[in-house]
């Protein structure tokens, strides 16, 4: 066969592009098991939350009926779910100031790499893969009236010290908030530092020559690069504690006298009670609340990056 002939046999072979080559060595009914399970676990569910949330469902029915807005007309006017509303707002602000201002400082403590430095990164990331459970009930053991802590106090101090850090109506919500924010820290604290990393040496290099302070650097120059890092911890922080359970119900189960009563504890113990329906009006209550409140706020956080 002549140069010509091979020539023209090359032409006459079809072309395969990328996206025919990813098809042919990725089919797309790969994909069909994780669709299933997400339809089954995540779909289906959500769709029946909102329909039951309009029905009469619970344990003392055989039948279930459609009763229109009845449930949340009946939970707005005992006002518990209002009250469980403004508690959980509080929680997921005071969660989200708390865990981004820890979380914040230990970057910058931690920010050089040094063999001391990565020691405390992975000491401070651990509480993020323990159970929050767990964290709840050693909290909860710490921070007894006669525990360690006021014992340590009391050592201190030389005097017998028993504060009630779980057990009072004024501050117990923000201990309980301050332990989330504890649990999660490390994971924002690794966000900062690599929102730290990405920044130009030769611009604070050249501020620095300038004559800018290291407070200066990180008002002006830093602080502002960082905002992708801030729409994420923050994100994640409110949508994460608006959702919290574990904790709260490991420390101090809603007590002391309803302060720290989170409306996903009052969904779970009107689920333990049988009101399915009630229950379900609640949940989809929260989301609404989720999506009206952390939404926007995500948004204004998205737009301050594309400004800066």
């Amino acid at each position: 066969m002549n140069a010509g002939a091979k020539v023209k046999l090359l032409l006459k072979r079809p072309r395969i592009n990328a996206a025919t080559k990813a098809h042919s060595t990725h089919p797309i009914w790969f994909i069909v098991p994780a669709f299933f399970f997400l339809i089954i676990f995540f779909i289906v569910p959500t769709v029946l939350n909102f329909v039951y949330s309009f029905t009469d469902w619970s344990s003392f029915k055989t039948e279930v009926n459609f009763s229109g807005f009845s449930n949340f007309t009946q939970l707005f006017s005992s006002g518990n779910l209002v009250a469980d509303l403004r508690i959980t707002i509080l929680y997921a602000v005071l969660v989200a100031v708390f865990q981004n201002l820890f979380g914040f400082a230990l970057a910058l403590l931690l920010e050089r790499d040094t063999l001391l430095n990565r020691i405390a990164r992975a000491a401070f990331f651990i509480p993020v893969i323990m159970s929050a459970l767990a964290v709840g009930y050693v909290f909860q053991a710490v921070l007894e009236p006669k525990g360690p802590v006021n014992s340590l106090f009391s050592f201190i101090l030389g005097r017998p010290v028993e504060i009630p850090w779980l057990y009072d109506t004024s501050w117990t919500i923000v201990v309980v908030s301050v332990i989330h924010a504890w649990k999660w820290m490390g994971l924002a604290m690794l966000i900062f530092l690599a929102g730290l990393k990405t920044i130009d040496g030769e611009v604070l290099e050249a501020a620095r020559i300038d004559g800018a302070s290291w407070f200066q650097t990180l008002r002006t120059i830093r602080f502002p690069l960082l905002a992708p890092a801030i729409t994420f911890n923050v994100a994640t922080s409110l949508l994460g504690s608006m959702n919290s359970f574990d904790i709260v119900q490991a420390t101090t189960q809603g007590g002391p006298g309803g302060t720290t009563e989170l409306l996903n504890i009052y969904i779970v113990r009107a689920f333990g009670q049988g009101l399915f329906a009630q229950a379900t009006a609640m949940s989809l209550v929260l989301l609404i609340m989720v999506m009206v409140l952390a939404f926007p706020l995500i948004w204004s956080l998205r737009k301050r990056e594309q400004i800066l």
